[in-house]
């Protein structure tokens, strides 16, 4: 069988030139993100960006096309970075507990990347609108929910019904009170725990619900 893998120094070469690409990208989003939370949209401008960054404009167009093209590797940076952060929760061997552990730590999530947040959620960027393939990926950024949603069907936990329908409640739920919390309408996530629980508890199956 032939490898495709690059060899020697050539090799070397490519997988260094890919490192500091990556790198570099992943400092301009940083910086754009930081932008964003501190100036809004009207600090997001491809000179301001590179200022920050210690490169061209040059460089900015090359990797992203554009200022759309930013803002769209911007929102999907973001929702890689909440795939991580709920893919790191340790799992559990009890699906209906790993998907409670999953609920704190999306909200954690939100609240440490607000530069993200607010393009992801809130159209920090007027005009700015993600295509098709932006939201599709997105919404697999979340996929963990869906298979520990679909554990818990196949363990009586849940009703048995599409995973992705208990999941875009718990979605909603959860963004609803983030949302208030983060306008500063809620004092703390006691309320997002509150409601998280309860959209979880109205999918529960009948020998699965807490007695009263």
């Amino acid at each position: 069988m032939t490898s495709t893998a690059p060899l020697g120094l050539q090799g070397a070469y490519l997988l260094g030139e890919r490192t500091s690409h990556d790198q570099l990208r992943g400092r301009l989003l940083e910086v754009a993100a930081n932008l964003l939370t501190a100036e809004g949209a009207d600090g997001l401008s491809m000179r301001r960006i590179a200022t920050e960054a210690g490169c061209s404009t040059t460089v900015i167009y090359t990797m992203f096309g554009s200022r759309e093209g930013l803002a769209e590797a911007l929102y999907l940076e973001g929702f890689e970075r909440f795939r991580r952060f709920l893919e790191g929760v340790p799992a559990r061997k009890d699906p209906l507990e790993y998907l409670t552990a999953l609920g704190p730590a999306y909200r954690e999530a939100c609240m440490a990347e607000p530069g993200f947040y607010t393009l992801m959620f809130e159209k920090a960027i007027p005009g700015f609108a993600p295509s098709e393939r932006a939201r599709t990926l997105a919404r697999a950024a979340l996929n963990i929910l869906d298979r520990v949603i679909s554990d818990c069907i196949s363990a009586g936990y849940l009703v048995p019904t599409q995973p992705r329908k208990i999941a875009d409640a718990l979605w909603a739920a959860a963004q609803g009170a983030i949302s208030l919390e983060r306008a500063g309408h809620l004092r703390d996530g006691r309320t997002y725990e509150a409601v998280t629980m309860a959209t979880i508890c109205g999918y529960l199956t009948p020998k699965s619900a807490p007695k009263s």
